[in-house]
């Protein structure tokens, strides 16, 4: 557990992924203040949460701490950073939990501050099985690297990559259980309508979509090999369709999210 101070600005999805994954972990930082301009927002958040403070529309609190995570959508990260630029500590660690917005390009919005990291945050953080990977900016010292991979590592993986690829892993990793998760709790539904108990289905189908995804990356079989393997395939006629979606929707999302 760091003994640094944290800021959120902004309680929403985010925020909760993160602190409801370190307080999990029992890695909850001992002082969290945590800022947005919906107090109903940060009242939810406090109930799952009950050790943060809240600052309901003052983002200058939360971003007075050691460590600042700006947990805001991209359309308004250019307003928030040029309302707390004032309130940064000069030795503080900005974190950009956002797409799309460059290190240079916030270094520029927060009047040449470059203390600064991105990560694109992954939901299974919350049970601790995230990928959350990181790039620093240039002017962060191996101790500030080193502080924030410490924080991240509670909640799972996170390693250290270019900059250039966390918008692919926006993507991949970031939106990608949004892809699964409606076919999953089908199945789940659909599996109790055969006699399989809630425990049945939970270990079955945990243990089948992790060898699944083993046997796709690992097995050294080819992908077509590999979908060969099981000669029946219940929705064999839909697949086209899927797969379309995934090739024109998500590069479509990508030219968006880029800088």
């Amino acid at each position: 557990m760091t003994n640094k101070t944290i800021g959120f600005i902004g309680g929403g999805r985010i925020a909760r992924i993160l602190l409801e994954g370190w307080q999990r972990a029992k890695a909850l930082p001992a002082k969290v203040v945590v800022s947005d301009c919906d107090a109903e927002a940060l009242t939810k958040l406090k109930v799952r949460v009950p050790t943060i403070e809240t600052a309901p529309g003052n983002n200058a609190a939360a971003a007075a701490q050691d460590i600042v995570f700006l947990a805001v959508h991209p359309p308004v990260m250019a307003e928030i950073t040029g309302s707390i630029k004032g309130s940064l500590k000069t030795d503080a660690l900005v974190v950009s939990l956002a797409p799309k917005f460059t290190v240079a390009k916030l270094t520029e919005l927060l009047g040449g501050f470059g203390r600064l990291a991105r990560v694109i945050p992954n939901a299974p953080s919350l049970v601790n099985w995230g990928f959350n990977p990181v790039a620093f900016g240039p002017a962060l010292r191996a101790a500030d690297k080193t502080e924030l991979t410490s924080l991240l590592a509670p909640l799972g993986e996170c390693p250290e990559v270019a900059e250039a690829k966390l918008e692919g892993y926006a993507l991949l990793t970031g939106m990608g259980p949004t892809y699964l998760w409606f076919q999953l709790q089908a199945l789940r539904e659909v599996a109790a309508r055969f006699g399989l108990s809630e425990a049945d289905i939970a270990c079955g189908l945990k243990r089948t979509m992790c060898g699944g995804m083993r046997t796709l990356l690992e097995s050294g079989l080819s992908p077509a090999e590999v979908m060969d393997l099981i000669p029946i395939k219940p929705l064999a006629e839909m697949e086209g369709q899927v797969t379309e979606m995934y090739r024109t929707r998500l590069p479509a999302l990508y030219e968006k999210i880029k800088p």
